[in-house]
Protein backbone atom coordinates (compact mmCIF):
# COMPACT_ATOMS: atom_id res chain seq x y z
CA UNK A 1 0.00 0.00 0.00
CA UNK A 2 1.22 3.61 -0.50
CA UNK A 3 1.97 4.13 3.18
CA UNK A 4 3.95 0.88 3.33
CA UNK A 5 5.90 1.75 0.19
CA UNK A 6 6.87 5.11 1.66
CA UNK A 7 8.04 3.49 4.86
CA UNK A 8 10.14 0.94 2.98
CA UNK A 9 11.74 3.75 0.97
CA UNK A 10 12.58 5.65 4.14
CA UNK A 11 14.03 2.49 5.66
CA UNK A 12 16.24 1.94 2.61
CA UNK A 13 17.52 5.52 2.81
CA UNK A 14 18.30 5.11 6.48
CA UNK A 15 20.00 1.75 5.97
CA UNK A 16 22.09 3.16 3.13
CA UNK A 17 23.18 6.10 5.25
CA UNK A 18 21.75 8.64 2.82
CA UNK A 19 22.02 12.24 4.02
CA UNK A 20 19.07 14.29 5.22
CA UNK A 21 17.16 16.21 2.53
CA UNK A 22 18.91 19.38 1.42
CA UNK A 23 15.97 21.53 2.58
CA UNK A 24 16.35 20.34 6.17
CA UNK A 25 20.12 20.87 6.07
CA UNK A 26 19.54 24.39 4.76
CA UNK A 27 17.14 25.05 7.62
CA UNK A 28 19.64 23.68 10.14
CA UNK A 29 22.38 25.91 8.72
CA UNK A 30 20.05 28.91 8.82
CA UNK A 31 19.08 28.33 12.44
CA UNK A 32 22.67 27.77 13.53
CA UNK A 33 24.01 30.89 11.80
CA UNK A 34 21.08 33.02 12.95
CA UNK A 35 21.70 31.94 16.56
CA UNK A 36 25.37 32.94 16.23
CA UNK A 37 24.38 36.32 14.83
CA UNK A 38 21.88 36.94 17.63
CA UNK A 39 24.33 35.83 20.31
CA UNK A 40 27.05 38.03 18.78
CA UNK A 41 29.36 35.07 18.18
CA UNK A 42 29.37 36.52 14.68
CA UNK A 43 29.53 40.24 15.58
CA UNK A 44 28.98 43.26 13.29
CA UNK A 45 31.92 43.70 10.93
CA UNK A 46 32.93 40.03 11.08
CA UNK A 47 34.07 38.66 7.72
CA UNK A 48 34.25 35.05 6.60
CA UNK A 49 33.85 32.86 3.56
CA UNK A 50 31.06 30.37 3.06
CA UNK A 51 33.74 27.70 3.33
CA UNK A 52 34.75 29.03 6.76
CA UNK A 53 31.14 28.93 7.97
CA UNK A 54 30.57 25.47 6.49
CA UNK A 55 33.65 24.17 8.31
CA UNK A 56 32.45 25.68 11.60
CA UNK A 57 29.05 24.01 11.22
CA UNK A 58 30.41 20.72 9.89
CA UNK A 59 28.31 21.02 6.72
CA UNK A 60 28.83 21.26 3.00
CA UNK A 61 28.75 24.68 1.37
CA UNK A 62 25.38 24.18 -0.36
CA UNK A 63 23.10 24.42 2.71
CA UNK A 64 25.30 27.18 4.14
CA UNK A 65 24.96 29.14 0.89
CA UNK A 66 21.16 28.83 1.10
CA UNK A 67 21.23 30.00 4.72
CA UNK A 68 23.48 32.95 3.85
CA UNK A 69 21.07 34.11 1.17
CA UNK A 70 18.16 34.01 3.65
CA UNK A 71 20.13 35.95 6.24
CA UNK A 72 21.19 38.49 3.64
CA UNK A 73 17.52 39.05 2.74
CA UNK A 74 16.76 39.58 6.46
CA UNK A 75 19.47 42.25 6.71
CA UNK A 76 21.96 40.39 8.92
CA UNK A 77 24.81 40.14 6.45
CA UNK A 78 25.90 40.81 2.90
CA UNK A 79 27.69 38.72 0.32
CA UNK A 80 30.64 40.58 -1.16
CA UNK A 81 31.88 39.28 -4.53
CA UNK A 82 35.36 37.72 -4.20
CA UNK A 83 35.55 38.87 -0.57
CA UNK A 84 33.12 36.55 1.20
CA UNK A 85 30.49 37.47 3.78
CA UNK A 86 30.35 40.50 6.04
CA UNK A 87 28.09 40.75 9.08
CA UNK A 88 26.25 44.05 8.84
CA UNK A 89 26.12 46.62 11.65
CA UNK A 90 22.90 46.93 13.62
CA UNK A 91 20.82 49.60 11.92
CA UNK A 92 19.38 52.04 14.50
CA UNK A 93 16.38 52.83 12.29
CA UNK A 94 15.57 49.17 11.79
CA UNK A 95 16.03 48.48 15.49
CA UNK A 96 13.70 51.36 16.40
CA UNK A 97 11.05 49.74 14.20
CA UNK A 98 11.71 46.37 15.83
CA UNK A 99 11.20 47.84 19.29
CA UNK A 100 7.98 49.52 18.19
CA UNK A 101 6.68 46.10 17.15
CA UNK A 102 7.98 44.41 20.29
CA UNK A 103 6.39 46.97 22.61
CA UNK A 104 3.01 46.57 20.92
CA UNK A 105 3.13 42.76 20.98
CA UNK A 106 4.44 42.37 24.52
CA UNK A 107 1.96 44.94 25.75
CA UNK A 108 -0.84 42.88 24.23
CA UNK A 109 0.63 39.73 25.79
CA UNK A 110 0.74 41.40 29.21
CA UNK A 111 -2.90 42.46 28.90
CA UNK A 112 -3.93 38.90 27.97
CA UNK A 113 -1.91 37.37 30.79
CA UNK A 114 -3.48 39.76 33.31
CA UNK A 115 -6.89 38.51 32.26
CA UNK A 116 -5.88 34.87 32.81
CA UNK A 117 -4.71 35.10 36.41
CA UNK A 118 -1.92 32.57 35.78
CA UNK A 119 -0.16 32.21 39.14
CA UNK A 120 2.33 29.63 37.84
CA UNK A 121 3.59 31.98 35.13
CA UNK A 122 3.75 34.89 37.56
CA UNK A 123 5.84 32.71 39.85
CA UNK A 124 8.33 32.02 37.05
CA UNK A 125 8.51 35.72 36.24
CA UNK A 126 9.06 36.61 39.91
CA UNK A 127 11.88 34.05 40.14
CA UNK A 128 13.50 35.51 37.01
CA UNK A 129 13.30 39.00 38.51
CA UNK A 130 15.02 37.86 41.71
CA UNK A 131 17.71 36.14 39.63
CA UNK A 132 18.27 39.45 37.83
CA UNK A 133 18.91 41.20 41.16
CA UNK A 134 21.30 38.46 42.30
CA UNK A 135 23.22 38.47 39.00
CA UNK A 136 23.58 42.24 39.04
CA UNK A 137 24.80 42.19 42.65
CA UNK A 138 27.69 39.91 41.68
CA UNK A 139 28.45 41.87 38.50
CA UNK A 140 27.25 39.12 36.18
CA UNK A 141 25.78 40.96 33.18
CA UNK A 142 25.41 37.73 31.20
CA UNK A 143 23.43 36.09 34.01
CA UNK A 144 21.34 39.24 34.37
CA UNK A 145 20.49 39.22 30.65
CA UNK A 146 19.58 35.51 30.76
CA UNK A 147 17.22 36.07 33.69
CA UNK A 148 15.68 39.11 32.00
CA UNK A 149 15.11 37.00 28.89
CA UNK A 150 13.37 34.32 30.98
CA UNK A 151 11.00 36.95 32.40
CA UNK A 152 9.92 38.15 28.96
CA UNK A 153 9.74 34.65 27.45
CA UNK A 154 7.45 33.47 30.25
CA UNK A 155 5.24 36.50 29.64
CA UNK A 156 4.74 35.99 25.90
CA UNK A 157 4.78 32.19 25.81
CA UNK A 158 1.98 31.92 28.37
CA UNK A 159 -0.24 34.75 27.21
CA UNK A 160 -2.69 32.39 25.49
CA UNK A 161 -2.06 33.50 21.89
CA UNK A 162 0.46 31.26 20.13
CA UNK A 163 0.80 33.42 17.04
CA UNK A 164 1.32 36.59 19.08
CA UNK A 165 3.92 34.78 21.19
CA UNK A 166 5.84 33.62 18.12
CA UNK A 167 5.90 37.08 16.55
CA UNK A 168 6.90 38.74 19.83
CA UNK A 169 9.74 36.26 20.32
CA UNK A 170 11.09 36.92 16.82
CA UNK A 171 11.21 40.65 17.58
CA UNK A 172 12.76 39.97 21.01
CA UNK A 173 15.50 37.87 19.38
CA UNK A 174 16.44 40.79 17.13
CA UNK A 175 16.39 43.17 20.09
CA UNK A 176 18.66 40.80 22.02
CA UNK A 177 21.39 41.31 19.41
CA UNK A 178 21.27 45.07 20.00
CA UNK A 179 21.27 44.58 23.77
CA UNK A 180 24.40 42.44 23.65
CA UNK A 181 26.15 44.77 21.21
CA UNK A 182 25.60 47.81 23.44
CA UNK A 183 25.93 46.18 26.88
CA UNK A 184 29.44 47.39 27.64
CA UNK A 185 28.59 51.01 26.77
CA UNK A 186 25.30 51.31 28.66
CA UNK A 187 24.82 52.14 32.35
CA UNK A 188 24.21 49.34 34.83
CA UNK A 189 20.56 48.23 34.43
CA UNK A 190 19.76 48.78 38.09
CA UNK A 191 16.13 49.82 37.57
CA UNK A 192 14.98 46.96 35.35
CA UNK A 193 14.09 44.61 38.19
CA UNK A 194 11.96 47.33 39.83
CA UNK A 195 10.15 47.83 36.51
CA UNK A 196 9.51 44.09 36.37
CA UNK A 197 8.01 44.25 39.86
CA UNK A 198 5.56 46.94 38.67
CA UNK A 199 4.56 44.72 35.75
CA UNK A 200 4.03 41.79 38.14
CA UNK A 201 1.92 43.92 40.49
CA UNK A 202 -0.41 44.86 37.62
CA UNK A 203 -0.62 41.21 36.54
CA UNK A 204 -1.43 40.06 40.08
CA UNK A 205 -4.16 42.68 40.30
CA UNK A 206 -5.52 41.30 37.00
CA UNK A 207 -5.54 44.77 35.51
CA UNK A 208 -4.93 44.39 31.74
CA UNK A 209 -4.42 48.07 30.95
CA UNK A 210 -2.10 48.66 33.90
CA UNK A 211 -0.08 45.61 32.84
CA UNK A 212 0.11 46.86 29.27
CA UNK A 213 1.19 50.33 30.42
CA UNK A 214 3.84 49.00 32.83
CA UNK A 215 5.29 46.70 30.19
CA UNK A 216 5.32 49.43 27.55
CA UNK A 217 7.03 51.92 29.88
CA UNK A 218 9.69 49.32 30.72
CA UNK A 219 10.48 48.49 27.09
CA UNK A 220 10.35 52.12 25.97
CA UNK A 221 12.87 53.17 28.62
CA UNK A 222 15.22 50.31 27.75
CA UNK A 223 14.90 50.75 23.99
CA UNK A 224 15.60 54.50 24.19
CA UNK A 225 18.82 53.74 26.06
CA UNK A 226 19.89 51.10 23.53
CA UNK A 227 19.03 53.27 20.53
CA UNK A 228 21.06 56.17 21.95
CA UNK A 229 24.03 53.84 22.31
CA UNK A 230 23.63 52.46 18.79
CA UNK A 231 23.83 56.01 17.46
CA UNK A 232 27.30 56.54 18.95
CA UNK A 233 30.09 56.80 16.33
CA UNK A 234 31.94 53.98 18.10
CA UNK A 235 29.10 51.57 17.30
CA UNK A 236 29.61 52.07 13.57
CA UNK A 237 33.27 51.19 13.44
CA UNK A 238 32.59 47.56 12.71
CA UNK A 239 30.17 48.24 9.91
CA UNK A 240 30.89 51.11 7.56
Amino acid sequence: MPRQMKSESEDRDSAAGNPAPRASLGESAYRALRARLLEMTLPPGHQATEGDLAAQLGMSRTPVHEAVLRLQAEGFLEVQPRRGIRVLPIDPTGMAETYEILIALEGAAAARLAGKGDDATLGLMAQATESMREALARGDRHGWAAADDRFHRALVQNCGNTRLARMAQEAADLAQRARLATAALRPEPAGSADEHVRILEALRQRDPEAARAALSAHRQRASAEILRTLALPLMRLGGH
